[in-house]
């Protein structure tokens, strides 16, 4: 070794004599709060994660459910939104004791347009018939008879397989300017039929097919009657539809010879629904029917039917 290495050596010993033996404590000091430094900041960190989860715990957890909802409360559906689905059908809400679809009592069903369809009657009671007017009453009371509802027509037979249930009463009445105590002035077979449900106007065109193939025949009865002339009269306004038409013939006096006029008789039917009512002006020793006379009576026939049927 040489002798500046020598030299070296030596002064390096002394200076490290020379130093603060308290050196190693200080040192051991300085390490140990790095240590302490060291744990804090780790349980810090560790707090801080603690923090994090538990604050996106609450974030994410869904809050709890609510109370159970009384028995029949509709439950909402949750929202496309929500459930990241497409929207589902709404589910109306069910009342005990009913099943889903029943109507409470005076509502419609969904998607009913109107009201009910009508139920066609199965009997006529007596205020389905017309009163006169008191200008018409002569004060005999109307009389229900199992008549002929229409007057022969070359033996046509009109609807008379759909019948459901009929009634006639025979009318008599007189003409506003007739003085009381004087002969009446007309009189009525009046009928009420119901039909079989769609039938009705079935009839009315049997019965206009029937005159029209009746133009002429021969009066019923004596011979020396002669001959009745059929025809149909142009007719609206009554009920949901009607037929008009006339019988004439030559009239004659009390003593069977021609008076040079014709003696004319009216008949309307009126079909309301499955209700037919039919007006047959029969006259009275030899009289006419009146047009304004029987077109008034058919509109109080149509209204006592209107009011029956509901």
């Amino acid at each position: 070794m040489s002798r500046e290495l020598s030299e070296l050596y030596r002064s390096l010993a002394a200076d490290a004599d020379a130093r603060d033996p308290g050196l190693p404590d200080v040192l051991r000091h300085q390490a140990d709060r790095r240590a302490r430094f060291r744990a804090a900041g780790g349980t810090l960190a560790v707090g801080l994660v603690v923090v994090g989860v538990v604050i996106g715990a609450q974030v994410v957890t869904p809050p709890p459910a609510s109370v159970p909802a009384p028995a029949g409360t509709p439950t909402p559906s949750p929202s496309p939104s929500a459930t990241g689905g497409s929207p589902s059908p709404s589910v109306p809400p069910t009342t005990p004791g009913r099943s889903p679809g029943t109507t409470s009592p005076g509502t419609t069903s969904p998607g009913a347009t109107g009201a009910q369809p009508a139920r066609t009657p199965t009997s006529i009671p007596d205020r389905a018939f017309f009163a006169l007017a008191p200008t018409n009453q002569v004060g005999i009371a109307p009389e229900f008879r199992d008549e002929a509802v229409l007057p022969n027509l070359c033996g046509a037979d009109i609807g008379g397989e759909a019948v459901v249930h009929r009634r006639t009463r025979l009318l008599i009445y007189k003409l506003p300017q007739t003085p009381e105590g004087y002969v009446p002035d007309g009189s009525y077979t009046h009928s009420i039929t119901i039909y079989r449900a769609g039938r009705a106007d079935d009839v009315l065109k049997e019965l206009r097919q029937a005159v029209r193939d009746c133009p002429v025949q021969k009066m019923p009865g004596d011979d020396t009657l002669g001959e009745s002339r059929q025809r149909l009269i142009p007719d609206s306004g009554f009920g949901d539809e009607s037929v008009l038409f006339e019988m004439r013939n030559a009239g004659q006096d009390v003593n069977g010879d021609p008076t040079g006029a014709d003696v004319v008789r009216l008949v309307r039917a009126i079909r309301v629904g499955d209700v037919v009512t039919i007006l047959w002006e029969g006259g009275w020793e030899g009289t006419s029917s009146q047009r304004a006379q029987v077109d008034a009576d058919g509109r109080r026939a149509v209204a006592a039917i209107r009011r029956w049927l509901g």
